[in-house]
């Protein structure tokens, strides 16, 4: 498994709030199989298969496009772990467990 870290920002709109856009994007993503994803306060983390992650950001992408945006900038992080599996819960663990 593959994480993901993407930050979709629609530009030219009318105002400066994004959380519309959020909202359709994350409309897209609970239809999606295959993936696990958790949002944070400056993005979205997706956890899949490398091929899968490619195609949901390029859908994501999209989205403020459909929702009248202008203009639109994706920026994205991508963890390929090879050598263990790599989940979203188990990175956070790790480090909770390394503050005790």
């Amino acid at each position: 498994m593959a994480l993901l870290e993407i930050t979709v920002v629609p530009l030219g709109t009318e105002s400066t709030s994004v959380s519309k856009y959020v909202a359709a994007c994350h409309k897209v993503l609970e239809k999606e199989e295959g993936i696990e994803y958790e949002l944070t306060p400056m993005g979205t983390v997706i956890e899949g298969e490398i091929d899968k992650l490619f195609e949901v950001a390029k859908e994501l992408h999209h989205v403020p496009f459909k929702e009248g945006a202008k203009r639109v900038s994706t920026s994205m992080k991508i963890d390929d772990r090879r050598d263990k599996v790599s989940t979203i819960k188990g990175k956070v663990e790790s480090v909770e467990s390394k503050l005790k």
